[in-house]
């Protein structure tokens, strides 16, 4: 069975070789990515917020007294499976 690299391997390893590419020609002072600080600073927060975003809605946040004691029970329930 071969190993094969996967796809997530070869866009990370993309996008780092973008990045230092993109340092070491702004390091001698060209601009590649030519991009202002208003920029960087909306992105930035767009990125904050989706990642805040996400977090939160895959996580199960449970506010009421019900929903609070629905997730003690379940931890139980799991706890003891595990047994």
């Amino acid at each position: 069975m071969k190993n094969k690299v996967s796809t997530a391997t070869i866009v990370r390893t993309v996008c780092l070789a973008l990045a230092l590419a993109n340092q070491l020609l702004s390091a001698g002072g060209h601009s590649v990515i030519p991009i202002d600080n208003e920029t960087v600073n909306q992105l930035v927060t767009a990125g904050a917020t989706i990642v805040t975003a996400i977090v939160n809605w895959w996580y199960n946040n449970s506010f009421t007294e019900a929903a609070i004691e629905a997730d003690k029970t379940f931890e139980r329930e799991r706890l003891k499976d595990k047994q």
